[in-house]
Formats: structure tokens, C-alpha cells, sequence
């Protein structure tokens, strides 16, 4: 099984199922292509059919965009709780993954995920106030009815969605909610999260559009 990646101090799509991959014991291989213009560069749609990642190809079955890999990977593998077993909480789960996969557009323009930028605030507009406020919704009620330390108890999918905003909202210092530094701090203690920040870290290539 193949996953096809952006780099991983940039891409935030590619994150998602890599890190849910990782968490729930998958094997795999990470095929990582440059975003950048290099000689070398990829066309990537000699392997996505959009041209972009993250694209999976499960010995020849490919499937593309962040969530519909996610589903299924829940599907190939039902038994690894990448979403939860309760099926109200499973509905809820989806549809704030569904709400991370088509909103919260002015928080992606503004503040792109950057795993090696320094921590530090910068002028963002009402409207990414406005999803902030919104996330911190999401994130306290989650935590609140199943105790943590992920947001329906057992890390599943939509953690994985959520991911690249952990990263986003402690790199511009965008919220100083409880729960979100609850959560912050149990991503970022799992060894995949550390992994990938790691190898984004050691990314020599600079991308001015994707430094804020």
C-alpha cells in the first residue's frame, strides 16, 4: 500500500490519513513528491487522477482526497476504530470531519501549516477569528462528553482531520482555549505526530507562498 505525499512541513492534506495510518499500525509505504518546480519534480498526474495529494494506491486501487481515504481505510479495516463503534458518535465524528473537509477556508488562506515555523502571532482577519471561535466549539463539547484525551476518547478519524489545525493554531498563537491546549498536547505526544513534524523540520526546501 502506497500513500503519495506532499512535503511534510507543508502539506496539510497529506498529513491526515499518513498520521491515521500511522497511529492505527498500517503498513505502508510514504512516497513523498515535491511540490516544488525542480528538474526532478514528478508530474503528479503520472499517479493521481486530480494531480494532487495525498493519493492512496492499494495494489492498484487508487483513491484520493483526504477523507475518502480515511473512509476507507475504515472500511478495509474495521476492527482498528478509525471511527468510533457507537454509531451517534461515529455520526458526529463525520460530520465535523465533513465540516473540517469543506470549511474554515479563511483559517487555510491565512495560516497555512507550517511544521517548521516558529511559534509567533500574526494579523489575521474577523473571519479567521470566526473559525477559530468555531473549532474551539468543536473540540470542547468533543472533549467534554467523552473525557479525552482525543476527541471521542480513542484517537480516530477526526483527529486525523483536525491535525494540520493543532499545528495551525499554536504557530500563530491563535487560541489560548483550555481544551484546545488539552488537545494540543495529547497530539502532539503521539510518536506519528512527532515523526512527521520531524521529517518536516528537516525539509531543506523553503516555499515563500506556504510561509505566512
Amino acid at each position: 500500500m502506497d500513500l503519495y505525499i506532499g512535503n511534510q512541513k507543508y502539506s496539510s492534506w497529506s498529513f491526515r490519513p499518513w498520521i491515521a495510518m500511522k497511529v492505527k499500525g498500517l503498513e505502508f509505504t510514504a512516497v513523498l513528491r515535491r511540490f516544488d518546480d525542480h528538474p526532478e519534480r514528478v508530474d503528479f498526474r503520472t499517479f493521481s487522477p486530480t494531480g494532487k495529494v495525498p493519493m492512496l494506491d492499494n495494489n492498484g486501487v487508487k483513491v484520493w482526497e483526504s477523507l475518502a481515504i480515511l473512509e476507507y481505510l475504515a472500511d478495509l479495516h474495521p476492527d482498528k476504530g478509525f471511527w468510533p463503534q457507537d454509531v451517534n458518535q461515529r455520526a458526529h465524528a463525520r460530520a465535523i470531519s465533513a465540516e473540517m473537509l469543506g470549511g474554515f477556508g479563511d483559517l487555510r488562506s491565512e495560516c497555512p501549516m507550517n511544521m517548521a515555523r516558529r511559534i509567533g502571532a500574526i494579523d489575521v482577519s474577523e473571519a479567521v477569528r470566526k473559525d477559530v471561535t468555531r473549532i474551539e466549539d468543536i473540540w470542547r463539547e468533543c472533549l467534554e462528553k467523552s473525557g479525552g484525551p482525543f476527541l471521542f476518547g480513542e484517537f480516530c478519524n477526526a483527529d486525523a482531520m483536525f491535525a494540520p489545525v493543532v499545528n495551525r493554531l499554536e504557530i500563530y498563537e491563535l487560541s489560548q482555549d483550555v481544551s484546545v491546549t488539552t488537545y494540543r498536547i495529547a497530539m502532539k505526544s503521539l510518536p506519528a505526530w512527532q515523526e512527521w513534524q520531524a521529517a518536516g523540520r528537516a525539509e531543506p526546501w523553503i516555499y515563500p507562498e506556504d510561509e505566512a
